[in-house]
């Protein structure tokens, strides 16, 4: 018998209902993509997208054919956890050295940010009569910082928000979840137009303030990223080459690749070529007359110094070499104390030195540089030669693979999850860090040790932090919209959802402005970078873009990252407050 559309669409809620696997993988394929629409530039996001859809399952299942899907709670804490903890792993080097490197001017535009969109929201719902539960999820919408909604759940679940007489702790979730949707929503569009056109409402030209910004900071361009962070293995442009050469000159005969190298440190044979047979430098061969050597080194040693062993050559063989990049960590030897100009004499065979770090902060690579124990050294070459180095620094090299420690992530994890259940209480309200919120401070505080010293967990793959990133929070908010679908239409009775929008766009719209006046007039500011540390203050890296393209520059986003790393952290804090005051 052929069913109808009624009968067949009460037999999927069914069976999603009693499969809540299958709800939450449906929430997020569907959600996912349509979080990518975007008209005219703005985009739902994916996170919103996985709420929207969930949502409106779960809202579905039950109004219509009196179905409840109900996930485990213990599938919510863990992704929330791993989720927190892959943010603490992205914003911890970038909190720590930004303080010292870019100064207390973006660190006060982050504080002027974030906490403004506290108040406004804490006072506004207030002054407007909200239930409990509405200021968080607002903050969490206006912040575009899903997250605030993870340790909002936090503070009830623990036990930190106690509900008042006649109202349920359902209800406040649902509460939070409506202020998140209806601000988040508002928020996204809204910082994207404010943030581009800050300049112009200000009569400043903002192709013109780029092109300052250029300028300025023209000697940027050699910055590179922290040990263990995205990006530390770019190879990059090198004034680096390997050429080949025939040797012709007698006085070569006879001597080995090592033994050169000690008299041209600066010119350091990678591959011999004889004949049929390839020789690599750890082989350490001699050379004879005829063979064809592959050497790297400066353009101009090669240049000017190549005729000294004959005429150069076309032989692939010799200069197919794959060139890495790895962080040396520098232990106890006989090296540290001598200068880079010495170290490279001595032990830098075939390698290029990149940047040198110490403590998390990139010192500038002189030959007369000093290096001590702890410092981080970058440096480029084969994998044989970046070997050798380590071996005589008495380190090991650490490379960007797609490799990940998870023993670390483990530890981490457990630390968070124990030290996020001590309470204190003050002024008879416990507070307590929360589990989700003690992960992300482990995440950071492995992250900044691993800056500063890369053998310390090793690397972790940029991949696997972003799919911890992306999974954690999307399955998160897929569990939260299974159990608040249900009561979600409870939240919009009366005015609240036009009282829910008005003080989100004034928290979303009203703290950037409030820092770009401070940056603008008290610190006197490149408005192009000024205009990238107000997007990071207020977390929205598509306003950082639109700042980007109206400065017809990328230096926005030199103000960008401290603003943001020390908000993401903060307004996590401020939103569990939110809950327990």
């Amino acid at each position: 018998m052929i069913m109808n559309i009624s009968e067949l669409f009460g037999f999927l809620f069914g069976y999603i209902a009693h499969n809540p696997f299958v709800f939450l993988f449906i929430a997020i394929a569907i959600g996912y993509p349509l979080g990518k629409v975007s008209i005219k530039g703005v985009a739902l996001g994916s996170t919103a997208g996985t709420l929207v859809i969930g949502l409106a399952i779960a809202l579905t299942a039950f109004s219509v054919y009196g179905l409840k899907i109900e996930e485990p709670g213990l599938v919510s804490d863990i992704f929330l956890m791993m989720f927190m903890y892959a943010i603490g792993m992205k914003v911890g080097p970038q909190f720590f050295s930004g303080l010292a490197r870019d100064g207390l001017d973006f660190v006060v535009i982050g504080l002027i940010v974030v906490f403004s969109n506290f108040f406004i929201v804490f006072l506004g719902a207030k002054l407007l009569g909200l239930a409990p539960g509405y200021a968080a999820g607002i903050i969490s919408g206006s912040y575009t910082v899903t997250a605030v909604m993870g340790v909002a759940q936090s503070a009830i679940s623990s036990g930190a928000f106690k509900a008042p007489a006649g109202m349920t702790l359902d209800q406040v979730s649902a509460n939070i979840a409506v202020g998140y949707v209806i601000s988040y929503v508002l928020s996204s569009f809204f910082i994207i137009l404010l943030i581009k056109y800050l300049p112009a409402m200000f009569g400043i030209d903002p192709i013109k303030a780029g092109k300052e910004a250029e300028a300025e900071f023209g000697v940027g361009d050699d910055i590179e990223a922290l040990p263990s962070t995205h990006g530390f293995s770019n190879i990059g442009v090198l004034p680096l080459d390997i050429r080949a050469y025939r040797v012709e000159h007698q006085e070569l005969v006879g001597q080995s690749v090592e033994s050169l190298f000690q008299h041209f440190p600066h010119a350091a044979i990678l591959k011999v070529v004889r004949g049929k047979q390839v020789f690599d430098a750890a082989d350490n061969p001699k050379l004879a007359l005829g063979d064809v050597i592959g050497i790297r080194g400066d353009y101009h040693v090669l240049i000017d110094d190549g005729a000294f062993v004959g005429v150069e050559v076309d032989e692939p063989r010799a200069r197919n070499v794959d060139i890495e990049v790895a962080d040396i960590h520098l232990g106890k030897s006989c090296y540290t104390g001598k200068t880079i100009a010495k170290i490279s004499d001595e032990v830098g065979f075939g390698v290029y030195i990149k940047a040198l770090f110490r403590q998390g902060h990139q010192l500038p690579v002189t030959g007369q540089a000093v290096v001590e124990v702890g410092d981080v050294i970058r440096i480029a070459g084969s994998d044989w030669c970046v070997q050798q180095v380590a071996k005589k620094l008495n380190s090991t090299p650490i490379v960007e693979s797609t490799l990940t420690e998870t023993f670390y992530l483990a530890l981490s994890l457990l630390i968070g999850y124990v030290c996020g259940h001590f309470s204190v209480t003050f002024g008879g309200i416990p507070f307590a860090l929360g589990t989700s919120a003690g992960c992300m401070l482990t995440g950071i505080i492995f992250s900044f040790l691993r800056a500063r010293n890369p053998n310390f967990g090793g690397v972790m793959s940029e991949g696997a932090r972003s799919f911890l990133q992306d999974i954690g929070l999307s399955v998160f908010v897929a569990v939260l919209a299974s159990t608040l679908g249900p009561k979600i239409l409870a939240s919009f009775q009366g005015v609240v959802a036009i009282k829910i929008a008005a003080l989100g766009a004034t928290a979303a719209l009203v703290p950037p402005l409030l820092a770009w006046i401070y940056g603008l007039y008290f610190c006197k500011m490149n408005p192009a970078i000024l205009a990238g540390a107000c997007a990071g203050g207020r977390n929205s890296t598509s306003a950082m873009k639109g700042a980007q393209n109206v400065c017809q520059s990328d230096m926005p986003a030199i103000g960008y990252p401290v603003p943001y790393a020390i908000t993401s952290m903060i307004v996590l804090v401020l939103g569990y407050l939110s809950m327990v005051l």
